[in-house]
């Protein structure tokens, strides 16, 4: 199983998109500033996250996502 997430800055509210095979380990990395795209944001908040079967899913998922460029749509999907 594979996933594609969207975690939230609980400090500024910014955005950060994802994809990973762990989720929960993903988050808890993002969280202990061992990534270094996020470690400035911490505390980070899992926002949003989809189930996809192949990597291959999860990351064109992702890059749609990313596309979007609209903080707008990524709070629709919200949960």
């Amino acid at each position: 199983m594979f996933y594609t997430y969207i975690l939230k800055s609980d400090r500024n509210g910014r955005y950060y998109i994802g994809y990973t095979s762990d989720l929960e380990a993903r988050v808890r990395l993002h969280n202990s500033k061992a990534v270094i795209a996020t470690k400035n944001l911490t505390p980070w908040s899992l926002f949003h996250h989809e189930n996809y079967n192949t990597e291959k899913e999860a990351i064109d998922r992702e890059r749609q996502i990313k596309a979007w460029k609209s903080r707008t749509m990524i709070e629709k999907l919200k949960f």
